[in-house]
This record gives structure tokens, sequence and C-alpha cells, in this order.
């Protein structure tokens, strides 16, 4: 992957990433071990062909750490392996999610849980886990995941859209709290991004041409177009940013 910007800050940094084997995760593995940092991806997926054809390109290669993130004892245990790796985390992502369709009246309390717990409390108790180190330093970055589906008012999967209106509010707390410390956490929103699963599971082609009729940018979304944004909020060329949730949709949404 050729990045269109480099951020020095970035080679040799630690960094954490969820849901890194696959789709945007697996871009941003890609992304920021071409940045020159040392990069652990956890995923519930067998993902070690990635680390290794990585490893085959990059002189860092990063490392796979097997983790059910919903396993928040196992989340954290897979953390502390990533930072006895490469050092203290001072760049987390928590980028894993799971968008399954549902409606009202299927929702079950046991889905509500599994959902909320991969889409929302993994997103915690990583950065729970992560910020001790970060705060010791001084300086830190996290960013979360989130998606416009939820300012869109999508239906379909409300339990997701929950979630994704949580985290921002999430981001928005958790860098109040930690931002006297030096360390910044922010949001990315991406739109509808046509990663494999999405092709395979939900992209019509009707589907897919009323949604680019509400971008702007009249171009479909792949997961590269994350990573430079990613990129930006972990590095210091943001150093000033916190606390914001950024769109990253072709123009779908806009705030401000």
């Amino acid at each position: 992957m050729t990045s269109p910007a480099l951020f020095p800050d970035l080679a040799g940094a630690s960094v954490f990433i969820t849901g890194g084997g696959s789709g945007i995760g697996a871009a941003l593995v890609e992304g920021f071990v071409a940045q020159g940092a040392q990069v652990a991806f956890a995923d519930i997926r067998p993902s070690a062909d990635l680390a290794e054809a990585l490893g085959a390109r990059y002189p860092n290669a990063p490392l796979f750490l097997d983790c059910d993130i919903t396993d928040t004892e196992a989340l954290q245990h897979t953390i502390a392996r990533a930072a006895a790796a490469h050092g203290p985390v001072s760049v987390l992502v928590n980028n894993a999610a799971n968008d399954d369709r549902h409606r009202l009246e299927t929702v079950t309390p046991g889905y509500w849980d599994a959902m909320m717990a991969v889409n929302l409390k993994a997103y915690f108790f990583a950065a729970q886990a992560v910020a001790p180190a970060m705060v010791a330093a001084g300086r830190g970055a996290i960013v979360n995941f989130s998606s416009i589906s939820y300012m869109m008012g999508n239906a379909g999967y409300p339990v997701y859209t929950s979630a994704n209106a949580a985290i921002t509010g999430m981001t928005r707390s958790l860098a109040r709290e930690l931002g006297p410390s030096g360390v910044r956490v922010n949001a990315v929103a991406p739109g509808w991004v046509l990663t494999e699963k999405q092709k395979a599971l939900w992209a019509t082609p009707e589907g897919l041409a009323e949604h680019l009729a509400r971008q702007c940018l009249t171009e479909h979304l792949a997961p590269e177009d994350l990573v430079g944004p990613v990129l930006f909020l972990a590095s210091e060329a943001s150093r000033m940013i916190t606390g914001q949730c950024l769109a990253v949709d072709g123009g779908v949404v806009v705030s401000g």
C-alpha cells in the first residue's frame, strides 16, 4: 500500500488494532506498518497469513494475536501481550464491529448483549487497558470506529446504530477525561465501505446506486479510504484535535 502522506512520528510507535484480520482492519494494519509502526492486531478469525504476507513486504512484520474481544479479560491480556512485544501501546484503534442486520421485534436480551459486547463494550475496556500507560507517557491517541448509519437514522439494525451513537458519546467523554494528560480520543464514522463482507451479504445494485446518489463524491468507498484519516488522527499532525467524530463517507452527512 502506498500512503498519500508520511507521518514520521508513527515510525516505531506501538499500535494495537482490533478486528485487523480483514476489511478495513486489514487495510489499517498495512497502513500503519507502511509508516514504520510496530503493529499488533487482534481478530477472532485466523489471520496469521496476513501477518506473514506483510512481513514479507515490510521489515516490521505485524504481530497477530488471536482474541475474542467480547471476552474482556482475554482482550486486556492480549493488549498486555502487545505491549510486552512492542512497548506500551501509544495508538489504539478500536475497529472491530458487527453490523448484523436485525429488526426490533427479533432482538432478545442475549442478542442485545452479544452485539453490545463487540460494538461498544470492547471499545471501552480496550481504552481502559491502554490509558494508564498513555497517561504515564503524557501522550497517546485512541481512534474509535463509529458509523454514519446512526446519523442517517438507518433502519434494519437498531442495536448496531445504538452502539455507534454511544461510541461517539464515549469518545467525547474520554477525550475530556484523558485530555489533561495529553491523550487524544477521536472517532471515525465511515460511510458504506465496500469490504468483501458488505459485497457478499448486503450490497445490491439498487442499494448501492441509492447510496451513491446521496454522496457528494460519486465513487464508492474502499477500505483503503479509511487509512489516511486514521493515520492522521493517530499522529501528531492532529495534536490539537480531540473529542471529534470525523465522517469519511464521500459527503453524505455533515456536522457543524
